[in-house]
């Protein structure tokens, strides 16, 4: 893992997650696989193991880079600009 200049720029503490599982998931009625919490902006969506892929959709749609796991036990991050773990 590496850090990447959108590490730098996050928000110190991390913000607290706006939800406890994808809203987007809950509204569409499917069941997330893994869920990922944006790290600029809190929102928590799934991974793209799952059918509609919220979290990649969210970086998508706001251009917030880095996100991490929201899995108990889980800490890695990925950048999705620069498509690689930080």
């Amino acid at each position: 893992m590496s850090e990447c200049p959108h590490v730098a720029a996050l928000p110190r503490p991390e913000p607290a997650a706006a939800s406890e599982t994808c809203p987007e998931c809950l509204a569409a009625g499917t069941t997330p696989v893994h869920l990922r919490l944006c790290l600029l902006c809190g929102h928590v969506g799934c991974c793209d193991s799952s059918p509609l892929q919220h979290a990649t959709g969210h970086f998508r749609a706001t251009g917030h880079a880095v996100m991490r796991s929201f899995e108990p036990g889980e800490d890695w991050r990925w950048c999705f600009v620069d498509g690689a773990l930080v």
